[in-house]
């Protein structure tokens, strides 16, 4: 334990920050912290270099280092070479050899003791033992060395200390065999790497690494015996691949174990070996011979002889000779390979290739430290610099000469798996043109078939997810749902042949990638061809939807050859699809300016062609004047339609530009259509139902075409200008409104004063984006509106959320968060019922359900770092429904997790995320007096043994110093309970804001039941409580350090939770090992205890106070944008955490299968019923089962049309405050003023009108000059 004091580091983990956000107060606590360890770590080496001091005064009464700075210089000016060293009598030497040789052949348990007696002596003596088989041994090669051994070439010296080397070595390498069959990875490394160091003191590297081989290839040989699939005649080549597959993720498992067990041991050069000779060499070995047998399989099926590969020599494996005899034809179309050969192929390519990327980025930060070129025909191949600086061994007593010398080559990892394919690759080349053009004809020509056979076509679809076998590089906003079948089928198998032209690196490949390439642009270019044919069947032969589906299908295609270029990039350089790509875009454009000028042409010329809702000079009332134009619910239903159709079939993204846009054209044709209007008075009603219909129907369609609360409520000051248009055509329609139907006598009153011509000019001059919607919100209440804190309330950010065409993920999140969590809140208050039955359902529903909504909601919240207030508020008032604060004073631990809740579980295991690194150094220092222990505990050195010792050694045998047992633990003890207290002020600076907000909350609500937290506050007690009960449960230990705890280390870490306990407590315990711990740590620093924890538990409060303030919402338009800016920040930081975005689409798809309930609640809670509704369970999402869009419902849109969104007859009843409404026309410009008043009803020339209304009529046409028509101007200019 003597060194855990003297030369101790301190080390701080930056990855924690990483899940946090700090601020100004968490920063300055950090950075002292390190300031700290620096101090402590630089005193460590500062006693270091003094010691060093010391011994040198001591054995070099020559010199004399006075100051560390002698002390470095003289170390750095120190010729090695020069050192004298005395003669050692042979005879002394073969006595100390002869009896260490007696003591392993006749003692039983001796390695252990012996070899670190030799490391001992060799530290301490600066002896260098030889580890060459053969030339000088015992000689003075050592660097280190300031006594050496006499230089005798005696064979009976060899002899003796190559048996005691191998009987050593038999020792370590059982040893090693013994540590493979762990089934715990880091203690296996861990282990592995001491034996490792040990025979490289016995040994050379060469021969350390030759003997590791050969175990390593043992376990290798029965990995490939086990898990690698065999190859026979009738084997499924599909579920063969599959099976090398997954047979490659095992074996890349196995690398990297060995490469973290040697990187630290090895320079890098000889770790690269070793991988390369043992695995990669193996691993294309077994691949050449699984091709030999394809080959002889193929070649039998085409009747062409074969020949077997030869077997590689040791010293050139990996390296795969010809499969093919010379008498075969060199352009290797006798050997035909059909699509499934290739398939296969491309799957065994595709699992090396992975293999090969994989073990790229795993030596990717060795080498890049070494600046190692890279180039393009291996993973890493020769490099030819002057000079490579090795990565030193751990522990090594010497480095090589050799390893020093100038202009040594290096060798490099070179995976060379493509050799192994270098026969077939002519055979590829020349049958993957025939077999691309194939399939794909033979899939057009199927699809042509069912087109000939019905009148009308209608397209098969597929999820456009299903086609995507590995990542796209496109956002979910930008990718299509639905694709048309037969392009499916082919998309599909032109990615299962992507990697043959992926393993293009040298010559070998070349030609399949042009060839592969030429093949997918002929494809690309006749499944065009079949798209453009098919897009001019409509509407003629094919519905509208057909348009749909083939715009995007397109786009599903251009993607994939945009991703097809990415992967290629690497090495070719330049866009391998760029005319496909251009074709496909000017193709996607067309089609897209098709749909659109369709729907409008449709709206135009066919839904707003009403000649009897119309019929404006017609004397007799329409309907009664109760019903709206049957056009206006026919431009409803379409829009409606249109809106299903693209929902469920376009990227997110396009189906609302094109919603967009064939909305803002259609209304703009209504907006001109009604101002041309010249009713008569009894079809004036029906303008204002008209009208007002619109508007009730404009105000439900908004919703789906904004995407962000800015684009909502704030539209000219957001980028997209459609949806300003919009509302201008609402406002020009209103304004119709306000001057065509509204009653004589109030326009007089509004207008008899004249006009205001001081800001004549435009609507927009003076009327607000969304004034048509204020107008009526007294007659149609409507969520449209902004709450006072500058955004939408709750039930407007879910309607938002739920009417876009995807999961948006910042609505998402801005929904969540709104009105301080009261959705999630909802949530948590259902899923108790959602809990209670899967209590009593079988465990394989779960399953294949996703998170849970307790663990996903708690894990979106905890990460919104810019709004802790609101995890804080929801959590803490679930509690407080639960009534759960008895779990939170006493967390239990991992092992009683199925009586545990589920939100302390999430606390838990959060709160043990931060203390991880903690426990690791408190298991690190309890490590270290445990191998203390054992050193106490182990076998003397004999006697017998120290008296063979060459007295020119002079060497002293350390006696390990025996303490008492319980001033052992004492010492010990106080460490680890140091460790935790000195970190406690840290690890609260790392938590994330919304934690201690949270805890900061819950410590309010049980102070006054819980007295013993004032003193250290609740979340320093829990921090405390959770190391606490990690040290309890060993497995946890084990899973977070990777450490295996014997008995010994878990009665000392019980006996240290004690300690801990007690102190957070604040009463001392009665066992007295606890209360000597505390006074160790007290005699070394009084009150030091007592003052970490105020200083964590006032570090705490304060950064929770911080929180609060800078809680506080701003007013107005620029609270908004910097919500949404905080909210794009949060999504961010969200996604890239693990399981983030899988998160966020669990709580998605929960409230979009509950949305009715879920309004159901906010009604209630937000109505005047004090009592709210009863909760219920919530329908939650399957895994495996994808929901299929609902089909068009027109029942359903005349249902919501006639009962929810317009009651006809009530707005008929409207009561229009005139007198509020006029006024704000007075700016308007003359001429359009003119316009409507020109066609009113009272300005027919044929309309009986009474004296007054004469007269107001005459003041009102003077204001502008308008002149009175007739019914036949009327009928002229309509």
């Amino acid at each position: 334990m003597d060194w855990v004091d003297e030369y101790s580091h301190n080390s701080f983990d930056l990855r924690c920050l990483l899940d946090s956000f700090p601020g100004d107060l968490e920063f300055k606590q950090i950075f002292s912290d390190i300031d700290e360890q620096i101090g402590q770590n630089a005193a460590s080496i500062e006693n270091c270099i003094k010691e060093i001091q010391s011994k040198v005064n001591k054995h070099c009464p020559d010199v004399q280092l006075k100051t560390t700075t002698d002390c470095l210089e003289w170390l750095d000016d120190f010729d090695y070479d020069t050192a004298k060293t005395p003669s050692i009598p042979h005879g002394d030497l073969i006595k100390f050899l002869k009896k260490l040789q007696d003591l392993l052949t006749n003692e039983q348990n001796q390695e252990e003791m012996i070899l670190d007696f030799l490391w001992d002596l060799s530290c301490q003596s600066n002896i260098f033992f030889p580890a060459t088989l053969s030339g000088t041994s015992f000689h003075t090669l050592s660097r280190n060395s300031l006594h050496s051994i006499e230089d005798h070439s005696s064979i009976e010296v060899k002899s003796m200390w190559d048996d005691i080397r191998l009987h050593l070595r038999r020792f370590l390498v059982c040893r090693i065999e013994r540590h493979n069959e762990i089934n715990n990875p880091q203690q296996k490394i861990l282990l592995k790497k001491q034996c490792i160091q040990k025979l490289l003191f016995l040994y050379p590297e060469s021969e350390v690494i030759i003997k590791y081989q050969n175990i390593q290839n043992k376990q290798l040989a029965k990995f490939l015996q086990d898990d690698f699939p065999s190859y026979n005649r009738d084997s499924s080549l599909e579920i063969l691949a599959h099976g090398y597959e997954s047979a490659m993720l095992k074996l890349y498992s196995v690398i990297k174990e060995d490469f973290d067990t040697l990187c630290e041991i090895l320079a890098p050069s000889s770790t690269v070996k070793f991988i390369k000779e043992t695995y990669l060499d193996t691993i294309t070995e077994e691949m050449a011979k699984l091709l030999q047998n394809f080959c002889e399989r193929q070649f039998k099926d085409n009747a062409v002889p074969v020949a077997k590969t030869s077997k590689s020599s040791s010293k050139h494996r990996g390296t795969v000779h010809a499969l093919v005899t010379p008498n075969v034809p060199e352009d290797g179309k006798d050997l035909f390979l059909s699509f499934e050969d290739l398939q296969f192929l491309s799957y065994l390519i595709k699992s090396m290739l992975k293999l090969e990327n994989n073990a790229q980025e795993l030596f990717q930060e060795i080498f890049s430290s070494l600046k190692v070129p890279r180039k393009y025909s291996g993973i890493f191949e020769k490099s030819n610099r002057k000079t490579m600086i090795e990565k030193p061994r751990a522990h090594a007593p010497m480095i090589l000469s050799e390893q020093l010398l100038p202009g040594k080559e290096t060798t490099l990892l070179d995976f060379a798996w493509r050799n192994a394919f270098k026969e077939l690759s002519l055979p590829m080349a020349c049958c993957i043109t025939t077999t691309i053009e194939n399939f794909s004809t033979r899939i057009l020509q199927q699809e042509q078939r069912e087109r000939s056979s019905v009148m009308s076509y209608a397209m098969d679809l597929v999820s456009a997810q299903d086609v995507w076998q590995d990542c796209h590089m496109f956002p979910d906003e930008e990718q299509p749902k639905k694709i048309a079948k037969f392009c499916s089928n082919i998309v599909e198998k032109l990615d299962t042949m992507l990697p043959l032209a992926l393993a293009c690196r040298d010559d070998s490949f070349q030609e399949i990638r042009a060839n592969l390439v030429e093949a997918c642009c002929k494809v690309a270019t006749a499944v065009l061809a079949r798209l453009q044919e098919r897009s001019k069947e409509v509407p003629s032969k094919a519905p509208l939807r057909n348009l749909h589906i083939l715009l995007s299908t397109a786009i599903c295609v251009l993607q994939h050859f945009v991703q097809y270029d990415n992967f290629m990039k690497e090495t070719t350089k330049k866009p391998m699809f760029l005319v496909p790509v251009q074709r496909y875009q000017e193709f996607i454009n067309m089609l897209q300016f098709q749909v659109t000028n369709y729907c409008v042409r449709v709206c135009a010329t066919s839904i707003l062609q009403d000649a009897e809702s119309h019929h404006w000079d017609d004397y007799k009332a329409f309907y009664e004047g109760e019903r709206c134009s049957f056009s206006l619910q026919m431009w409803h239903y379409f829009y409606w339609a249109l809106h299903h159709d693209l929902w469920t079939i376009l990227p997110p993204k396009l189906a609302q530009e094109i919603l967009t846009e064939v909305l803002e054209k259609s209304l703009g044709l209504l907006s001109s259509r009604y101002a041309r209007a010249h009713p008569s008075y009894k079809r004036t009603p029906q303008i204002r139902l008209d009208i007002t219909t619109i508007f009730t129907c404009m105000e439900d369609m908004l919703w789906p075409i904004c995407s962000s609360v800015q684009e909502l409520l704030n539209p000219h000051a957001h980028k997209n200008d459609k949806i300003f248009k919009i509302h201008s055509h609402c406002n020009n329609l209103l304004t119709t409104l306000v001057i065509l139907a509204s009653p004589l006598t109030e326009l007089y009153k509004a207008f008899k004063h004249g006009m205001d011509e001081s800001a004549s000019g435009s609507l927009q001059t003076f009327l607000k984006p969304l004034h048509w919607l204020v107008c009526i919100s007294s007659f149609y209440p409507s969520l449209l509106r902004s709450s006072s804190a500058g955004g939408l309330n709750v039930e407007g950010q879910l309607k938002l959320l739920l009417s876009q065409p995807g999961c948006n993920w910042n609505l998402l999140l801005g929904t969540l968060l709104c009105n301080d969590g009261l959705l999630p809140r909802i949530l948590l208050r259902s899923s108790k019922c959602n809990f209670q039955e899967q209590l009593s359902k079988t465990e394989n529903i779960n399953l294949n359900q996703g998170p849970s909504v307790m663990e996903a909601t708690f894990k979106i919240l905890y990460h919104c770092n810019l709004s802790p207030q609101t995890f804080g508020n929801v959590f803490v008032s679930y509690l407080e429904e639960e009534q759960l604060w008895e779990f939170l004073y006493d967390i239990p631990d991992s092992t009683h997790m199925e009586s545990e809740p589920e939100v302390i579980q999430c606390l838990r295991l959060a709160v043990t995320e931060a203390v991880k690194d903690t426990v690791r150094q408190v298991i690190s220092v309890m490590s270290a007096g445990r191998n203390c222990e054992t050193s106490l505990n182990k076998p003397r050195v004999p006697g017998s043994l120290l008296e063979s010792i060459p007295q020119e050694w002079n060497y002293i045998l350390k006696e390990a110093k025996r303490k008492e047992p319980n001033k052992g633990f004492t010492r010990l003890a106080a460490q680890a309970v140091s460790i935790v207290i000195s970190k406690l002020p840290t690890v609260i600076a790392c938590l994330p804001p919304p934690i201690k907000y949270f805890f900061f909350l819950s410590e309010r609500k049980m102070s006054k039941n819980f007295v013993e937290l004032k003193k250290v506050g609740l979340l320093v007690w829990n921090l405390i409580i959770i190391i606490c009960r990690i040290f309890e449960d060993g497995n946890t230990v084990e899973l977070l350090t990777g450490a295996s705890l014997d008995r010994w280390i878990k009665e000392k870490l019980s006996l240290i939770c004690v300690c801990l306990k007690s102190i957070i407590r604040g009463h001392s315990s009665p066992n007295q090992k606890v209360q000597k711990v505390t006074q160790s740590i007290e005699q070394g620093n009084p009150n030091w205890i007592e003052c970490q924890l105020l200083k964590a538990k006032k570090l705490s409060n304060e950064c929770a106070f911080v929180t609060v303030e800078k809680s506080t919402v701003l007013e107005g338009d620029t609270a908004l944008e910097l919500t949404e800016q905080k909210i794009n920040t949060m999504v961010l930081d969200l996604c890239h955490k693990p399981g983030g975005s899988e998160y966020l689409r669990q709580i998605y798809h929960i409230m979009r299968l509950n949305e009715e309930y879920l309004k159901e609640q906010l009604f209630s809670m937000n109505g005047s019923e004090e009592k709210p509704l009863p909760i219920q369970p919530l329908k939650m999402p399957f895994r495996s089962v994808e929901d299929p869009p609902s089909a068009f419902n027109p029942f359903r849109v005349y249902k919501v049309f006639s009962e929810h969104m317009l009651d006809q007859s009530a707005i008929t009843k409207w009561s229009w405050n005139w007198s509020n409404l006029l006024p704000n026309y007075l700016r308007l410009d003359k001429m359009t003023f003119s316009v409507l008043l020109k066609n009113r009803w009272e300005m027919n020339k044929e309309e009986m009108l009474e004296e007054e209304e004469k007269a107001m009529l005459e003041h009102l046409k003077q204001i502008c000059n308008v002149q009175t028509s007739s019914v036949s101007d009327n009928a002229e200019e309509q």
